[in-house]
């Protein structure tokens, strides 16, 4: 692999953690919309996932290995979550950040075998 296809699928997953990251870094976010918050909420965590596991699936090119990566970063944001004012780590969370990651894959294998 050169050094300019590996920045190529790299740096989207990079930049994507970073978009993760900074999110987990708002403290106390909430739109005060009683049970629609917790639901926006969890569809965002789905979404991100999503979009990181098609990331790294197009990065590694092993299905397996991009949900499992994207599962330990989900680990390490939650950790992250821990320290920020208003916010908690919730291995619940977990769980629904590999989905999302999961459909991502599947999302992505869907459309490889297309091209």
């Amino acid at each position: 692999m050169t050094r300019r296809s590996a920045l190529r699928l790299w740096l989207p997953v990079l930049f994507w953690a970073g978009v993760i990251f900074a999110f987990s870094s708002v403290p106390s976010l909430g739109t005060g919309l009683g049970t629609w918050d917790l639901v926006l909420r969890k569809l965002a965590h789905v979404s991100e996932y999503a979009v990181l596991g098609l990331l790294l699936a197009r990065a590694v090119r092993r299905p397996a290995l991009a949900v499992a990566l994207a599962a330990g970063y989900a680990v390490t944001d939650e950790v992250h979550q821990t320290f920020v004012e208003g916010r908690h780590g919730a291995p619940l969370d977990v769980a629904i950040d590999t989905v999302g990651a999961l459909v991502g894959v599947l999302l992505w294998l869907r459309w490889s075998r297309r091209a």
